[in-house]
């Protein structure tokens, strides 16, 4: 089996080229930098990975490789909450997954022969934010940009025809990178704390059981539809920080406030100071075997 991977070299999509590596199958691995993909997967250590350069939306020789494939993930997408939202940086980040996906798509259904299924990324950001509410995969969508965000995202990769479709929304990624690894410096400084008022949920999942979850919908064909990537055990920051605290052997006793992350990342600070409490009610349905079910489990894995 070959499978092309947008948004190879991002911190989901390397551990994802690795694991499919180590599984003896050949990978396209789709790159906006092709010379920064070939460092990342140099021939030596991943012989079956072919890298080609990628840029969401724009043409290339990658559409006429879709063909070659038999599978297709899609994790490419603009940093969300790497700095503040302006109109410019908001374009970016809409156009870079709903037009990306639009355009992937194309290439899949005109692909002979096609690619059997298709792996796209959304994320929990769909549901909106709630400090009450419990989501599943049949609660309604929100209404703020992340939701709007991902609504479009998903829509995109709707129009994909007579390949099979699988939909992830991902929580926070944790491992060895994004967004923990910002975290962990004032932790270490005996500066950590919760971030905000605390009470805001965080779901999340752990980069193994990601990856295991995209390597079974790719595998399983009777997965198909909208499914969370999330842990089924989502806790509240402060919890969070508190667990994070405990696996470094420093207090969680210094709170950033609020207003700090505002004027930093401007709108942008939604994404940590607000949240969601997520359940993967299909995954647990369908018997998904969590190597990572608690935080605690997952942060002293790779800290």
């Amino acid at each position: 089996m070959k499978i092309a991977v947008t948004g190879a070299t991002g911190f989901v999509g390397s551990h994802l080229v690795t694991k499919l590596q180590q599984q003896n199958r050949r990978v396209l691995a789709l790159c906006r930098n092709k010379e920064r993909g070939q460092k990342y997967f140099p021939a030596t250590d991943f012989p079956g990975v072919e890298v080609m350069e990628y840029v969401a939306g724009q043409p290339g020789a990658w559409i006429e490789a879709i063909a070659t494939c038999d599978a297709v993930v899609n994790l490419a997408g603009e940093p969300i909450a790497d700095q503040r939202w302006t109109p410019e940086r908001k374009t970016l980040i809409l156009e870079s997954r709903s037009l990306g996906t639009a355009k992937l798509v194309e290439a899949i259904n005109q692909a002979q022969p096609r690619p059997q299924v298709l792996v796209s990324a959304s994320a929990v950001g769909y549901y909106g934010t709630s400090e009450t509410a419990s989501f599943d995969e049949t609660s309604p969508s929100g209404n703020d940009f992340l939701a709007g965000v991902c609504q479009a995202w998903e829509e995109a990769a709707k129009n994909v025809a007579d390949t099979r479709l699988v939909i992830l929304r991902l929580g926070i990624v944790l491992g060895n990178g994004g967004v923990v690894a910002k975290m962990v410096p004032p932790f270490r400084l005996f500066a950590g704390g919760p971030i905000g008022s605390g009470k805001q949920w965080l779901s999340w999942i752990h980069v193994d059981d990601l990856v295991e979850m995209i390597c079974t919908a790719i595998d399983h064909p009777e997965i198909s539809g909208i499914f969370n990537a999330t842990s089924p055990n989502p806790l509240r920051m402060a919890d969070f920080c508190r667990n994070l605290g405990d696996v470094l052997g420093r207090p969680s006793w210094l709170p950033v406030p609020d207003f700090v992350l505002e004027m930093l990342l401007g709108d942008a600070a939604v994404v940590v100071l607000e949240g969601q409490q997520v359940l993967p009610k299909r995954f647990l349905d369908y018997g998904f075997n969590f190597k990572y079910p608690s935080v605690k489990q997952a942060l002293a894995q790779f800290l």
